[in-house]
């Protein structure tokens, strides 16, 4: 038991809190948030958008920023919703070839 209790005390003895050291404030801990990354994906999706065809980026902005269903999709658009599917699926094959030729991997 001498020996555990020596150990403890070494320990705290070389512990950064007995050398006074503060960890650096991490992010949401009183550090400002950098947005750059946000708005940097941001610029690249609009740019991969604009690269589509008009009738797939319909289609896909209705799906994933209007957050809008297949149905839904189809009485906007009116068409139908076999077609509203397919242009949704080529559209983002599309969408993530231009994102690749920009250099995005994820």
């Amino acid at each position: 038991m001498f020996t555990v209790a020596r150990r403890l005390v070494i320990d705290d003895a070389r512990s950064a809190r007995s050398r006074r050291e503060v960890a650096a404030p991490g992010e949401g801990e009183g550090a400002a948030l950098d947005r750059t990354d946000a708005v940097l994906d941001s610029i690249m999706v609009a740019d991969a958008l604009a690269s589509l065809s008009d009738q797939h980026r319909q289609v896909v902005v209705c799906a994933y920023f209007a957050g809008q269903s297949i149905p839904e999709i189809s009485r906007r658009l009116g068409i139908p919703e076999g077609t509203a599917k397919s242009r949704l699926h080529y559209g983002l094959r599309g969408l993530r070839l231009a994102l690749q030729e920009r250099g995005v991997t994820r």
